[in-house]
Order: structure tokens, then sequence, then C-alpha cells
């Protein structure tokens, strides 16, 4: 029982993991343009989304559409990292990889856009 409880507050392991994360994002930042142009995305929309929700899970929707692009982004960022790693020759699976995790940007946009409209549309036929 000691045991568990040292793994589950082991602070050593979350700042590490906490300094990974942070290394993760500052990476990403400087690195990808499309996460920089996000975050100026998500700069504007989550105070919006804050005020624009009526309830708690409509604020949730408006939040969570916006923070599910980065979180897709950082994924894609990581399979292209990953794949340019393995060698800049073109190979047609290491291309499929990059496309599949472009696409996936792609559905997490088109999320935040029908969530946003389908809000947006209620609040103004309301």
């Amino acid at each position: 029982m000691k045991k568990l409880y040292q793994s589950l507050f082991d602070t050593g392991r979350v700042v590490r993991a906490f300094r990974f994360s942070r290394q993760g994002l500052r990476a990403a930042y400087q690195k990808e343009s499309a996460f920089r142009q996000e975050l100026i995305l998500a700069a504007v929309l989550l105070p919006l989304g804050i005020w624009l929700g009526r309830n708690g899970v409509e604020r949730a929707l408006l939040i969570g559409s916006v923070l599910l692009v980065l979180i897709v982004e950082l994924l894609n960022s990581a399979v292209e990292v990953t794949v340019d790693r393995g060698g800049k020759d073109w190979d047609e699976l290491a291309g499929s990889a990059k496309d599949m995790g472009s696409a996936a940007v792609l559905i997490a946009l088109l999320l935040l856009a029908a969530t946003w409209g389908l809000m947006l549309f209620d609040r103004l036929s309301a």
C-alpha cells in the first residue's frame, strides 16, 4: 500500500512530466506555424466561449472543441516529426501517415466550426 501511495504522489515524476510537456509545447510553438495560428484562434475563442455559453455544458462544448483542435495538431506534428526523422526520401506509407494526421486536424476544425455554428445559430434564432 505504501508503494502505491508513493507512486501516486511522486512529485518528482509529476515535475518531470510537466517539464516534458512544456518542452513539447515550446517546440510546437517554435516549429509549427499551424500550431501558432491555432493558438491565436484559441486566444480569441476561449474567452468568447466562456462568455457565450449559457451553462456549463455549452461552455464545455465551445471550449472543448477549441482545445481538441490544439490536441490534434500536436499529435499531427508529432507524427510528422517522427516520419521526417526516418529520412527525407518519399515513402508511400510515410506520406499516408502525414496525410492522415492532416485529415484528423481538418476533422477537428470541422467539429469546431459545427459546434460554434450550431451554438451561434441557436443563440441568434432565439
